[in-house]
């Protein structure tokens, strides 16, 4: 009897050796994906949390998710925003490239608003993904070197032709530059779009996923 009695023991603890191997396993296998699982259910949480409470100046719910869509469509890496505001299109275009790898440069002038994105960033996990800058955009998108394959501007609408002339050597083939609040008539936005589209060797669209609409002019793949 006590011999079957040490058998059955000795079987409970190969069993428990067992199971906990498996659930090592099964948690080493599941890394990965429980973690992007965990980022994304952390920003929805705060872009949901926060939906139509995002002022000063921010992109509506609908711009934001259309700039991440485009740029995990199109797999793009190296990001520029000017104009980050407190965070909103940030944290979308920094979701996306969470998603292709990629890493967000955006420029903010206003010291608060800076502070605040940087917090809402935390906040969303994404911190890793973004390089804030607190400088004035039109000294220093001249200086960044690039390339880059995904643009976005939203700070001042007249200036938006010479941040396009300032990046356009800088944008890689197959990138695009997109511009927010294009169909509100602000002063440089139709001056801005003549001439894009007037530009060889690119595409102009208009993504009208909010009222404001996003300007979307993408390099051809096979020129630079």
């Amino acid at each position: 009897m006590e011999h079957w009695r040490g058998m059955r023991a000795e079987t409970r603890g190969l069993r428990s050796l067992v199971l906990v191997a498996l659930g090592v396993m099964a948690l080493a296998l599941g890394a990965a994906p429980s973690s992007q699982g965990s980022l994304d259910d952390r920003v929805q949480a705060i872009l949901e949390g926060h939906r139509g409470r995002w002022h000063d100046l921010n992109v509506p719910y609908e711009d934001g998710k259309a700039l991440y869509d485009l740029i995990v469509a199109k797999g793009f890496t190296r990001g520029l925003e000017i104009g980050t505001s407190t965070g909103h299109s940030t944290i979308w275009i920094a979701w996306a490239m969470s998603k292709t790898g990629g890493k967000l440069v955006t420029i903010e002038i206003d010291p608060q608003r800076r502070a605040m994105a940087l917090r809402n960033l935390a906040d969303a996990g994404l911190t890793a993904y973004v390089d804030s800058r607190l400088a004035d955009a039109h000294a220093l998108v001249r200086q960044l070197p690039g390339p880059f394959d995904f643009v976005f501007s939203d700070a001042d609408k007249d200036w938006y032709t010479q941040y396009f002339k300032d990046v356009e050597g800088k944008l890689a083939p197959g990138a695009c530059f997109t511009a927010h609040n294009i169909l509100n008539g602000f002063t440089g936005t139709q001056e801005f779009m003549d001439y894009v589209r007037a530009r060889p060797g690119f595409t102009t669209r208009i993504v009208r996923a909010s009222p404001s609409g996003i300007s979307v002019t993408c390099r051809n793949a096979e020129t630079r």
